[in-house]
């Protein structure tokens, strides 16, 4: 009996093996060159030749697999790091700090990002019997697990799609399903339901994220935004931090300035007046909460990466 255990773990591991060598193979063609592409909707492709980072962003639900390399997440107070032996799976779109942690020329970072829309979710779990619970306590916005056989195995058909347009048409949505399926009754099962089950505290923090996101330059008022969702004050709070891992003054405070960032970069507006835009009254304050995120004044950081931008 446990000879035919350790065979059939042998067989799992030399399949898991032969997975990730046709990932990376696979990657490799379609992605000659750094850069991202999307050759199926909501399934995106990235390389990276070099480590990269830290990068400041936004993270939108997904599920992203890496075929080789490995990248480290930063959500508020926590740090999230995966490779090829796991997955990063996130529920509520948040500011992050990413950052490509391995990565050569010879062996380049290769990784999957598949967005996770609500209504997926939800017609999945309903489709496999409904949530196991609608209630629990907090669960954060991120995780890391491993990546098992079953679940790699549904990826890599997922990115052998790419090379068969006609096939993706009506495979694509299929392979989605059993992705998002498997995530479901997996480890992280719990965490991808509170985002798409009403009642919970996790849900009511996704609604008052997208509060924020939506009036991020306006002043924050935790007491009317707690009354809405039906919380106390105290018990927003610590939810909302449970959840995104910050408290609510730091998640609008990091929307803020890298809004401002953007303005700076594409709208060509001076620090002054992008700070302005995005909330802030006092301009040496401004500079002062720019420079603690992205480690330098705003206009110097602006000029550090239109540099960058013209020497890629």
């Amino acid at each position: 009996m446990e000879r035919t255990g350790n065979l059939e773990a042998i067989r799992e591991e030399m399949r898991a093996r032969a997975n990730r060598m046709e990932l990376v193979e696979r990657l490799t063609r379609l992605l000659p060159e750094d850069g991202w592409l999307e050759p199926l909707k909501g399934v995106a492709f990235i390389r990276a030749s070099a480590p990269k980072g830290p990068i400041h962003g936004t993270f939108s639900p997904a599920f992203c697999v890496i075929a080789q390399g490995a990248k480290v997440v930063m959500a508020g107070e926590h740090t999230y790091r995966y490779d090829p032996g796991h997955y990063l799976l996130t529920t509520v779109e948040l500011p992050v700090v990413s950052q490509v942690v391995e990565a050569t020329k010879d062996e380049p970072y290769l990784s999957i990002r598949m967005e996770l829309e609500a209504a997926l979710v939800s017609s999945v779990m309903i489709e496999a019997g409904g949530p196991a619970s609608r209630n629990g306590g907090d669960v954060s916005a991120f995780a890391v697990s491993p990546l098992d056989a079953e679940l790699l195995d549904a990826v890599v058909r997922l990115v052998r799609l790419a090379d068969s347009p006609g096939e993706a048409r009506v495979l694509t949505p299929l392979v989605t399903r059993e992705i998002v399926y498997r995530l479901l009754v997996g480890e992280q099962g719990q965490r991808l339901q509170h985002v798409a089950v009403l009642g919970g505290q996790s849900h009511r923090i996704a609604r008052a994220v997208a509060m924020l996101r939506r009036d991020f330059d306006k002043p924050l008022r935790i007491e009317e935004i707690a009354e809405r969702l039906g919380m106390s004050v105290s018990g927003f709070h610590h939810h909302f931090k449970g959840v995104t891992g910050m408290s609510p003054l730091q998640f609008q405070k990091q929307l803020r300035l890298q809004e401002a960032r953007r303005l700076m970069l594409v709208e060509n507006l001076d620090a002054a007046t992008a700070g302005y835009r995005v909330g802030y009254d006092d301009a040496s304050h401004f500079n002062r909460e720019y420079k603690k995120l992205f480690g330098e004044p705003p206009r110097r950081n602006v000029e550090r990466l239109r540099e960058q931008a013209g020497s890629e």
